[in-house]
């Protein structure tokens, strides 16, 4: 045999290290709990020990990288980015929810999240306020249904002088009938034609009503959009070519409670602000809980400008969306 063979074989019968008890015990502990499943007052009584010191037993593991944990699931991502916007905004809830291959199915995605997220927040004799959007027509359908008494659901903004589903109306309508509540409406237009016809407006009574109603809602249900051609605005004809333009040029990155606001969230200097029936988005702040359910790459603008704002506690998007918001601009 050659010496560097004996020297192998040396090596190999040489007698080690031996391993520490308190290592050994720390490694069982571990390997018991993660691996076999078992609880730490299993562990106690398989090894001897109290529950004080399994538990520190399995906290060192930690800390000592023994014990290395990876959560393998497609939504490991959005948990992580719900805590960082959570954070960063000073937010009561945040939900992710992984982006769907398609764009189209993104308010539909989200809708599916924020439905029970307003559902259990709601009891008895509270008021609820409803914006208006696709994603928030499309919650509604996942809203659990239970007997609720006293309730009132309130339209926080003006019609749609045709009908249609995505009106505000119809959808705070549509969310009343769940739970037999009375539901409250702006008797007016989104959008005066004129800033004087919105003063006409604003002094009815019946307005003047509706709008401290809206103000004093305990939850506000709310999204915002983009200001562009593919927006519900746009394509219902609520606004057009030259309103498109002219937002832009004005700072606009889309509208929250039908009000455009810029980067900051405040309101732009244009006359669709100062012509709009609806409930201002700084009125939001005194709103105990104001839920943003919105996503999509388009809308990270507004819905960043909105968070800015400070008025939203509760934010439900979609992981895309949520990257673009934690990227500032």
């Amino acid at each position: 045999m050659s010496a560097a063979g004996r020297k192998k074989q040396e090596e190999a019968i040489a007698p080690r290290e031996p391993v520490d008890r308190d290592e050994q015990l720390l490694v069982r502990a571990a390997w018991l709990s993660y691996v076999g499943g078992m609880t730490q007052a299993q562990i106690a009584n398989r090894l001897g020990l109290n529950r004080i010191r399994v538990n520190r037993m399995l906290a060192q593991a930690r800390d000592q990288g023994v014990v290395q944990i990876r959560i393998n699931s497609r939504i490991t991502n959005c948990v992580a980015l719900e805590e960082r916007l959570r954070e960063h905004y000073d937010l009561a809830e945040v939900i992710v929810v992984p982006t769907p291959p398609h764009r189209d199915l993104i308010p539909q995605t989200i809708a599916a999240a924020a439905g029970p997220a307003l559902s259990e927040r709601i009891h008895e004799g509270m008021s609820i306020g409803i914006g208006w959007g696709r994603t928030l027509r499309l919650s509604v359908k996942s809203v659990a249904v239970r007997p609720v008494s006293g309730l009132n659901v309130v339209s926080l903004l003006g019609t749609l002088t045709g009908s249609t589903v995505l009106n505000a109306y119809e959808t705070a309508s549509r969310f009343a009938d769940l739970f037999d509540a009375r539901c409250h409406y702006f008797a007016a237009p989104i959008f005066a034609d004129t800033e004087e016809t919105r003063d006409l407006f604003l002094r009815e009574r019946i307005l003047r009503e509706a709008l401290d109603q809206a103000s004093k809602v305990d939850i506000a249900f709310v999204s915002v959009g983009p200001v562009g051609r593919d927006t519900t605005n746009f394509q219902l004809g609520v606004i057009d070519e030259g309103d498109l333009s002219s937002l832009a040029k004005a700072g606009a990155v889309g509208d929250l409670c039908a009000h455009f606001i810029d980067a900051n969230g405040e309101l732009v200097d244009h006359p669709l602000n100062r012509r709009v029936i609806a409930l201002p988005p700084k009125a939001l702040r005194d709103i105990k809980t104001v839920i943003l359910a919105s996503g999509g790459m388009d809308k990270v603008a507004v819905l960043r400008a909105a968070l800015r704002l400070g008025v939203v506690n509760v934010l439900v998007t979609d992981e895309k969306a949520a990257e673009g918001i934690l990227t500032e601009r």
